[in-house]
């Protein structure tokens, strides 16, 4: 079992879309393509088994198999994480998190609204959670605020009592306000956890602020651009401001339909993945205006990453 971590800040953690075959069974090949494309554009971290994954669509085994089956193809060029609580007793859920650990993921996340309901006050959260670490002492941690089945956002205090609790090394926040993102990420200082935003319009003063990195939605549509920012906001400022306007016009663009846009999307990008989901997804409409948006998105792709100082990963050629 493994039983440390190393994240570096600064970082892009994309997270991970679950390839199908048509059939909605798992396409492993698929899976094995998508990990190697998020490393060859940037990532340094891998959230296999998220909300982008289509987790609550997966059944316990399929989720061993692709947190699994992730952790083998990164072979240690980057960690993999993964969710590893969905309800049931508190014994229930330590027990899978050791299996996900035997695995070879790096560090199992909690999602956080699976420890209390939601009108439960902190301290029943906080109660609950401090008996599920006793029962997992030798596996490292991850919290995500996970917005479904419903959205449980930790209090500074609560987050606080997590970091120093020195069981938590990274974190994927959801408050969408840069203000609670700056009292969040100073509340973290010093504790082995590292934060990552994922909400777009505010990374950039996330970085800022101390912030460790992006793992959000975005993405799984044009990495690059977000571990570019993170690894040269502050040589490049004003490449960066400007980088950072763009990102968050996009990201009201490419959220209809998601995550099977991303999946069309990312065939363009000439990765060899279906468009099937397990999650219902309403059709284009109109019809074809998918399309020219993605079009539009890969004409600027290129257009922003040929500006770009410092160079840009990218390994794939567009198929257009």
């Amino acid at each position: 079992m493994m039983n440390t971590i190393s994240i570096n800040h600064k970082t892009l953690w994309p997270v991970m879309l679950t390839p199908f075959r048509q059939d909605l069974s798992l396409d492993l090949p698929a899976v094995d393509a998508l990990t190697d494309w998020y490393l060859d554009n940037g990532a340094q971290g891998l959230f296999a088994v998220c909300l982008s994954s289509e987790m609550y669509h997966l059944n316990e085994e399929e989720r061993l198999t692709l947190a699994g089956r992730v952790a083998r193809r990164a072979a240690g060029r980057a960690p993999v994480i993964a969710a590893g609580v969905f309800g049931g007793s508190l014994q229930s859920q330590a027990q899978f998190t050791r299996r996900l650990a035997e695995a070879g993921v790096a560090a199992v996340v909690l999602v956080v609204n699976q420890f209390a309901e939601a009108d439960d006050p902190d301290a029943v959260w906080q109660a609950h959670v401090a008996e599920f670490l006793d029962q997992t002492a030798a596996v490292p941690l991850g919290l995500y605020e996970c917005p479904a089945p419903y959205h449980r956002r930790l209090s500074v205090e609560l987050l606080s009592w997590a970091a120093r609790t020195g069981r938590f090394v990274w974190m994927k926040d959801t408050c969408c306000d840069a203000e609670a993102e700056r009292a969040k990420i100073a509340a973290v200082h010093g504790t082995p956890l590292r934060w990552f935003n994922a909400h777009v319009p505010t990374l950039l003063s996330s970085l800022q602020a101390g912030g460790d990195g992006y793992s959000g939605t975005a993405a799984n549509l044009y990495p690059e651009l977000f571990a570019w920012l993170c690894r040269n906001y502050a040589a490049y400022p004003p490449e960066a401001a400007a980088l950072q306007r763009l990102l968050t016009l996009w990201d009201v663009v490419i959220r209809p339909r998601y995550p099977q846009s991303a999946k069309v999307f990312l065939q363009r990008r000439g990765l060899p993945l279906s468009d099937a989901c397990r999650v219902s997804v309403a059709a284009a409409s109109p019809p074809g205006e998918e399309q020219l948006v993605h079009d539009c998105l890969l004409a600027e792709l290129a257009e922003v990453k040929s500006r770009l100082p410092a160079g840009v990963p990218s390994t794939l050629q567009e198929v257009g």
